[in-house]
């Protein structure tokens, strides 16, 4: 999968697969790619059997809640009886559930629970992981979450792509002057940048949450302050969220489950690119999980990700996320291999070392109980995962029970 930019529209069905092939690897770099055959001359310290294993790049996990506090299993119930998201957030669940479990929890605490998330990610195959704040809704704990992302960064062998995503919902006590709250968020912008917590700015708009007009604002003043842009858009209502991505230029538009005909057109003639998260629709029960086959066809290029969070997605497990793109979205399993990989690196800003195995890239690389790519999707809900390789390293390995 070695390809520079990210794979637009019709090319996200074509992927390159070879097969009977060896990779040297040195510093942590891939520093050779032949046929087996070739690489009986080289001189190796390990040498590692597929033993006709499938290969692959280490997935990417484009778009995470890592950090939080707390769990919602109890919401389960009400999602069985039908009640929209939006409701259990007028109710005080929902999001502001987990902002209380969050404020109340200690920095160690967090990050202990972001280390455990992490090891299952890895375990699943994921080498690269975006990782949101959002949780806090109040300067002292957004600013801890972010501090919990860069410690975790640093104890974890996974990279971490870290975005500020202060403007996640609007906490009761500014229920009426959302601008206020956007205004003291924008008031981390310096703090994050100097201690350089975020490389992103992340916001979401939706009904009962952030208008068009006030993330168009945000996020110029997060452009303004040296951030990269992201945005949850189009999940629930087609407020224009995909085009206002392109307008500003973010690096990507999450969610777009409901993006308009316009804003699929828009994201199809941009750099940006859509983040689909099937698996939000799976939890939540919706029979629509968006328009990720129109927005291929028309030229975008996806990403897919699990969208990991304590109330809608929570699963840590890409590969199932993987099965559902193919179950629901009706994508082809080359269209998923690309969406997990290479595009979803360009979402993140990491087009440049993560998601292809190339001569000069990082060694991330996943062998899988499997024989060929189409299996993967094919046989779901389980971990496929033999060996995860990170930067050259060998971080975890399936255990026979036998």
């Amino acid at each position: 999968m070695d390809k520079e930019g990210p794979v637009k529209g019709k090319q996200m069905a074509e992927l390159p697969v070879q097969t009977d092939m060896a990779i040297g690897i040195q510093g942590g770099k891939v520093v050779w790619i032949g046929k087996s055959e070739e690489s009986t001359s080289l001189s190796s310290s390990q040498i590692i059997n597929a033993k006709g294993r499938l290969v692959t790049p280490g997935l990417v996990e484009a778009h995470t809640h890592l950090v939080f506090g707390g769990s919602r299993e109890k919401e389960l119930a009400l999602k069985q009886q039908g009640v929209p998201y939006l409701e259990i957030l007028k109710q005080g669940g929902g999001i502001l559930s987990t902002v209380r479990a969050t404020q109340h929890a200690t920095y160690e605490e967090l990050l202990e629970k972001a280390l455990f998330h992490l090891d299952r990610m890895a375990m699943h195959g994921i080498t690269t992981v975006e990782a949101k704040s959002g949780y806090g809704l109040e300067k002292d704990t957004e600013l801890k979450q972010l501090k919990v992302v860069q410690e975790a960064a640093k104890k974890h062998p996974l990279d971490i792509v870290s975005t500020f995503l202060g403007a996640h919902a609007i906490p009761a006590h500014y229920k009426d002057d959302p601008e206020a709250f956007l205004e003291e968020m924008c008031e981390l912008f310096d703090e994050i940048k100097r201690e350089n917590l975020a490389e992103f700015v992340d916001i979401f708009t939706e009904t009962g949450v952030f208008t068009v007009e006030q993330s168009r604002r945000y996020l110029l003043k997060a452009k303004e302050k040296g951030f990269g842009l992201k945005i949850h858009a189009d999940e629930i209502d087609p407020l224009g969220g995909t085009e206002l991505a392109v307008e500003v230029g973010a690096i990507s538009g999450d969610h777009l489950a409901v993006a308009t005909d316009e804003g699929i057109e828009k994201l199809a003639n941009s750099e940006t690119i859509g983040v689909i998260l099937p698996g939000t629709s799976f939890y939540l029960g919706k029979d629509d999980y968006g328009r990720a086959r129109e927005m291929i066809d028309a030229g975008c290029a996806l990403a897919i990700s699990t969208d990991f969070n304590p109330g809608s997605s929570v699963t840590e497990n890409l590969q199932l996320i993987m099965s559902i793109a193919a179950l629901k979205l009706k994508l082809s399993p080359e269209e998923i291999w690309h969406a997990v990989t290479v595009n979803a690196a360009y979402a993140i800003g990491r087009g440049d070392e993560a998601g292809t195995i190339a001569e000069g890239r990082k060694a991330d690389i996943v062998i899988w109980d499997a024989p060929n790519y189409l299996y993967i999707p094919y046989h779901y809900g389980v971990n496929h995962a033999n060996t995860v390789i990170k930067n050259g390293k060998v971080i975890y390995e399936r255990q026979e029970i036998r």
